[in-house]
């Protein structure tokens, strides 16, 4: 490993890492072998990188969070504080299943989760989307969704800036005046 990235002393990073130029690992965090972080990341106070996880570039994981497994967050997501992924939909300490059991979450590029919100594994988030605080994800999300609730329902769309669309503005963001299309309960931006 270089010095072109920031690790607190508090913290350890186990053999076989990879984190990109740039990134800050802050107090009490733990980055476990083959993890891959991208550049110009930011390690929260007391994150759990677990092995193999794979983060992308301009991830922000906010305090207490732990990434396990079979979780992969994609470019620019968001991670609010004590938000949890699972990654076995049948967890068993008498039984274990095995890392090559372990479900795949996806969360696809530039995705916000709130705080306190849970994922469960196996599904995929889209691009843009935005997941309240406390909400619990049990199936895939769309691009583009605003999710509330438990389980968590999509309840609005939302733009790429994080602006709520409305569809008597034909879903025209009012911030960064981005167009969207909606389709067939799927949201695409108009080129």
């Amino acid at each position: 490993m270089s010095n072109d990235y920031f690790i607190h002393e508090s913290s350890y990073i186990d053999e076989n890492v990879s984190i990109g130029t740039g990134s800050k690992i802050w107090f009490f965090c733990h980055v476990q072998s083959g993890a891959v972080i991208g550049e110009n990341c930011s390690l929260g106070q007391n994150v759990n990188i677990a092995n193999n996880v794979i983060i992308g570039n301009n991830v922000k994981i906010q305090n207490n969070v732990s990434i396990y497994e079979g979780v992969e967050l994609e470019d620019y997501v968001f991670c609010g504080p004590s938000c949890v992924f699972t990654n076995d939909l049948t967890p068993r300490c008498k039984y274990p299943i095995g890392r090559e059991k372990y479900e795949h979450t996806l969360v696809k590029e530039g995705a916000s989760i709130g705080a306190n919100a849970t994922i469960v594994c196996g599904n995929t988030i889209g691009k843009h989307a935005l997941i309240g605080a406390g909400a619990v994800v049990t199936s895939d999300v769309p691009d583009y969704a605003l999710m509330i609730g438990v389980p968590a329902r999509r309840v609005a769309w939302i733009c790429e800036c994080g602006e709520t669309l409305k569809a008597d503005n034909q879903f025209c963001c009012l911030m960064c005046k981005r167009i969207y299309v909606e389709e067939n309960g799927k949201l695409n931006e108009d080129k």
